[in-house]
């Protein structure tokens, strides 16, 4: 593992003396979506609801609709499969493999383990699950980092997959917050997309009753309104934690808003608006902090202003995916590096992950110097470009599959299949 050799980025992109620590994070990232997807306005009409309600009230487009075939196993194996390619990267050089999910498929047996048989990857391995709600993709993250950087890697890398389903049910709630996807990251030294500030992080946790799944159910229960209390009260938490240890390290100055000196903050979207209200608080925590008079009518401008330029660009993506749980918050870092890489580079941004149950983190990173030509490779316009979009009739018909009932299709080239059930074990079939 060699130490930092180049620089990295300080306030406001410019660059800083590179630390004597070794330089861990996301190399290269890989996306897997479900071939169907259903647009919100099709969806809004068909329930007799006006469609602002869900395109500006939630900030969704379209949400991936995924048939039993295209299970949390399947498309993990297809963004693993995408994200080792993309780094070209052998997978003898891999010593970890972690899947954060809260979709398993056995009570037993990990997603893990099957994607690690589905890509015939290096038997020297540790290969789990981890599982926190939507946090689970971040404990995943978090473990690859701080192995890697101990120094017990041995100079191996880790594939980081985070892999989920959002179901929640036809003419509920919670319908237009469905989705199905999976990011898969490769984690290593000299990453290419985001170096992790490694030590600085604010968390926060506690035992709530805002989001959970009992055993067989494959719908979620939701407080709503709830868990959107929790969210914010965590976020406030974890940014503050954040922000202290982040002081101190001297990766933003004292007495000025530390929010204000990320170039960009990606967030946790269980539906896109919850990221406007999620940097709504973290800007209040920058006045309150400050103790400094502030006018309640001008921080709304200047809120308004500063999502904009800081948070939306991150939701391109989760806007027409939908909820991916793990997933989500790694669907906006996509989404982000491939609206404003090139703009980012070697600059500092800010990401907050929260599971429901509750846990949460909010950390930083610099965006690597060739972030825009790494994450064009992932081929993001393409992938939704090959996507079906389909009819409520053809919805309603998807959901109401067992889910050991896959549709008798081919997977796309490069994909996986969940083909069903045969003496207790759960098949696939690759392309």
């Amino acid at each position: 593992m060699r130490a930092a050799s180049s620089t990295a980025a300080g306030l406001g992109g410019a660059p800083v003396p590179a630390r004597a620590e070794a330089r861990v994070g996301i190399d290269a990232i890989g996306v897997a979506v479900p071939r169907r997807y259903l647009d919100l306005e099709d969806l809004a009409r068909a329930r007799g609801i006006d469609p602002a309600k869900y395109t500006h009230g939630l900030g969704a487009l379209e949400m991936a609709i995924a048939e039993p075939g295209e299970d949390t196993v399947s498309l993990a194996a297809a963004a693993g499969r995408r994200a080792l390619e993309i780094a070209r990267l052998d997978p003898r050089d891999l010593g970890l493999l972690v899947v954060g999910t809260e979709t398993g498929v056995d009570h037993s047996k990990p997603v893990a383990s099957f994607v690690h048989g589905l890509l015939e990857l290096p038997r020297t391995m540790r290969v789990y699950d981890t599982q926190h709600a939507c946090y689970g993709g971040t404990a995943g993250l978090m473990t690859a980092v701080e192995w890697i950087a101990s120094g017990a890697a041995g100079g191996r890398s880790a594939l980081v997959i985070c892999a989920d389903i959002a179901r929640y049910g036809v003419a509920t709630a919670g319908e237009p917050t469905q989705g199905a996807g999976a990011v898969a990251m490769i984690v290593g030294a000299e990453p290419a997309l985001l170096e992790l500030d490694i030590g600085v992080a604010g968390t926060c946790s506690s035992h709530v009753h805002d989001f959970w799944r009992p055993l067989g159910q494959r719908e979620a229960q939701v407080d709503g309104h709830y868990s959107i209390e929790c969210y914010l009260d965590a976020v406030a938490t974890a940014y503050r934690g954040w922000k202290a240890r982040a002081a101190a390290r001297e990766l933003v100055r004292t007495g000025a808003p530390a929010g204000e000196q990320l170039a960009a903050i990606c967030y946790h979207v269980p539906f896109c608006k919850m990221a406007r209200k999620a940097h709504t608080r973290v800007r209040r925590c920058d006045l309150e902090d400050s103790a400094a008079p502030w006018d309640a009518s001008v921080e709304e401008l200047r809120a308004a202003t500063s999502f904009q330029e800081q948070v939306e660009p991150s939701l391109g993506l989760c806007a027409r995916i939908g909820n991916v749980y793990t997933g989500s918050l790694y669907l906006g870092l996509a989404g982000l590096l491939h609206a404003r890489g090139a703009e980012l580079a070697r600059r500092r941004i800010g990401l907050f992950s929260y599971g429901s149950g509750c846990t949460s983190e909010f950390f930083s990173g610099v965006v690597g110097a060739r972030a825009a030509e790494r994450i064009a490779a992932a081929r993001l316009d393409e992938l939704l470009a090959a996507r079906e979009r389909i009819s409520i009739d053809e919805y309603h018909r998807i959901m109401a599959l067992a889910p050991g009932a896959p549709l008798g299709e081919p997977p796309v080239p490069g994909g996986f299949r969940f083909t069903g059930v045969e003496d207790h074990r759960r098949r696939y079939v690759g392309a």
